[in-house]
């Protein structure tokens, strides 16, 4: 089986290649990431994998020149100007402003598919402006919200993810490239026998596992014996407690989960901790990709 070759954008520590990578049917060449303690764990991790530092200088004929050729784009551009943590200045703001860097390399290296990801404030603070920017482009995108719960993790972690696809592209899928990831078209989660989960859209405000008056309750995480992990719910009305059961069972979870090497003493701790915050769930990427593959007719 041919792999689909992936451009890596914003790649923090490698999440999504990790996800992706894990279907066997993805291959990262080349990654691109400014922050230098992220690029040594890439270095460490894909060795072979040219990693370029800035998404403002890089173009298609740079990649061209080193003989690189991209079938996919993902990434998670900025969240600091969409993030409600932030000062909102949406995608005209410098960080969060770096999506227009990553619709320029769409346009240029015109790949089958691209897989973005972000937090929910994007739905309030430019999402229209992304999908306009793919439309003109010539690409058709769906999206839903996974949260990092309905993959096992035990916590919220609420996220935008959103799939598009050449329009002008054949493919071997009844004549269409969706890889379906929700609205109007199946969820992602039924490729990859999660249907039944319920994860509700994510909201505009960027929840935090607490009621307000206008969602009515809170998305809660119960166990899920068949797949080991967090499936997502309805809380009851009312409770105010954030609801995600961790594996210790307590019914809450720590505000610093134990993630292993990141102890104090430890070297690079901080380094290690924002890279863990500012990755993907690893997961999640893989649950697209055999959604992708699917969809493609291969089986991984």
């Amino acid at each position: 089986m041919k792999k689909l070759r992936v451009l890596d954008l914003f790649s923090g520590i490698g999440g999504f290649s990790l996800g992706l990578e894990r279907t066997g049917g993805f291959e990262t060449v080349a990654f691109c990431e400014i922050e230098p303690y992220p690029r040594a764990v890439l270095a460490k991790h894909w060795p072979d994998v040219p990693i370029y530092d800035d998404v403002r200088t890089l173009t298609a004929d740079a990649l061209r020149q080193d003989g690189i050729a991209v079938d996919v784009i993902c990434g998670g551009f900025p969240c600091q100007d969409v993030s409600f943590a932030g000062k909102r200045a949406g995608l005209e703001g410098a960080r969060s402003g770096l999506w227009r860097e990553y619709a320029r390399l769409i346009g240029e290296l015109r790949p089958r598919f691209v897989i973005v990801e972000n937090v929910p404030g994007l739905l309030n603070l430019g999402m229209g402006a992304v999908l306009g920017d793919m439309a003109a482009l010539g690409y058709d995108a769906t999206w839903d919200c996974i949260p990092a719960a309905a993959v096992g993790a035990p916590h919220r972690r609420d996220r935008i993810w959103l799939v598009a696809t050449d329009a002008n592209c054949e493919s071997k899928h009844d004549g269409s490239q969706h890889a379906e990831v929700g609205g109007a078209s199946q969820p992602v989660a039924d490729a990859y026998g999660l249907a039944g989960h319920k994860w509700r859209p994510c909201d505009a405000t960027e929840g935090t596992g607490r009621r307000d008056a206008d969602r009515g309750g809170v998305c809660t995480s119960v166990r899920d014996p068949d797949r080991k992990g967090l499936a997502v719910g309805e809380g009851e009305p009312g409770d105010a407690r954030p609801q995600f059961a961790p594996f210790i069972g307590t019914g809450w979870w720590l505000s610093e989960p134990d993630v292993g090497r990141v102890a104090h003493g430890v070297p690079s701790r901080v380094d290690r901790l924002k890279g863990l915050g500012n990755a993907v769930v690893p997961q999640i990427p893989e649950l697209i990709g055999r959604a992708i593959l699917k969809a493609e007719g291969v089986s991984a």
